[in-house]
């Protein structure tokens, strides 16, 4: 969508556990920033997940995709929970049914530490303060969509096999992306792989290194992934932008979680394809929380900033939705994860608060 666009056509995605909750939060920041801008917000809500095996049998309704992909932008809340672990079908797949059908390859999580609130991480302040670094992982190829795959066999001679399988053309891609942030931030991109080990992960590093040609003002560098693990959280100022596969940055991104101090201040991106962004939360459906107003809801908020920046090309909303954040966080306004006590909705009233009084204006 162009700059100039005056309506946003946005699927909602509420989906399992405390999805509901954070999902109605960012659409209250969305619909608050949108009207003052003179954008007009149609949103229509479809089942995905468990909620979505409930009504109809499937996690992911053929109703569901194609609305997706004729929405300008999609927001999902989360996914999964105990109550569907036993069934013939898990709620997880449809999600990620949904990455594969939307064509989004590139997942972007951004991991910040928010000025003044460095005390929240486990790690000392002088570690995690100014840490700024955008992951960039690749989202439908790897292990999770690898084939064959399964457990077969009788006890005791059981056996699972899960498939790791990249093609070049699936690497030059989300490396790319990664360039390309890399240009608009401090020209640095960090390629985390086990190409030790893994014929997959060196055609990786082969691959990286193909395309930095390409970005000759842009340092790559490599790193193995038990490394990285390691270091990330012991130097996370040196890092910028972090591109690797989908296995890896699963576990990478929620272990970078520590720097901000919760999961529940982290948003996503994922996108690259010829279709719509999907943009959701990285903490999941936190099933023991649901319905009792504890969720922090600025993961959903933050996703609803990078949707007004990618999908709507509006940088000036984006921002002023960030800084309304970052005045929440250090007030003090956030839920118990945070080491606060409003609720959910207490929180998302602070952030319209901020954006009503003019502080992120």
């Amino acid at each position: 969508m162009s700059a100039a666009a005056q309506q946003l056509r946005l699927v909602v995605l509420p989906g399992d556990g405390v999805g509901p909750e954070v999902t109605d939060a960012a659409l209250a920041v969305l619909r608050s920033i949108l009207d003052r801008a003179g954008i007009e917000l149609v949103a229509e809500q479809h089942d995905i997940g468990g909620q979505a095996i409930d009504s109809c049998g499937e996690p992911l309704p053929r109703s569901t995709l194609a609305a997706c992909r004729e929405a300008d932008a999609v927001l999902l809340g989360a996914v999964g929970g105990p109550r569907w672990d036993r069934g013939p079908v898990r709620p997880e797949s449809g999600l990620l049914s949904l990455r594969s059908g939307l064509g989004v390859f590139a997942n972007l999580r951004p991991v910040r530490v928010w000025g003044g609130a460095e005390g929240l991480s486990p790690i000392r302040e002088e570690v995690v303060r100014g840490a700024d670094i955008m992951f960039v992982r690749e989202l439908t190829g790897g292990a999770y969509f690898g084939r064959p795959r399964g457990i077969g066999g009788a006890t005791p001679s059981r056996r699972g096999v899960d498939t790791i399988e990249y093609g070049e053309a699936e690497i030059r891609r989300v490396a790319h992306v990664a360039f390309r942030i890399a240009e608009t931030r401090r020209r640095r991109v960090t390629s985390v792989d086990k190409a030790n080990v893994l014929a997959t992960s060196a055609l990786w590093r082969e691959v990286l290194g193909e395309v930095a040609k390409d970005y000759p003002q842009v340092e790559l560098e490599h790193f193995l992934v038990d490394s990285f693990s390691l270091r990330v959280l012991l130097e996370p100022q040196r890092f910028d932008v972090v591109v690797t596969e989908n296995l890896m940055g699963d576990i990478l991104t929620d272990e970078a979680a520590a720097l901000v101090g919760t999961l529940g201040m982290l948003p996503s991106a994922s996108g690259g394809g010829e279709g719509p962004w999907l943009y959701e939360p990285v903490h999941g459906s936190a099933p023991d929380i649901a319905g009792k107003g504890l969720a922090n809801p600025l993961g959903a908020i933050a996703s609803a900033a990078m949707l007004l920046r990618l999908s709507l090309g509006r940088e000036d909303l984006a921002e002023a939705v960030e800084r309304s954040i970052g005045a929440v966080v250090r007030a003090g306004s956030v839920t118990a994860d945070m080491d606060g006590a409003l609720t959910t909705r207490e929180v998302t009233d602070a952030v319209l608060g901020e954006l009503e009084a003019g502080v992120a204006a």
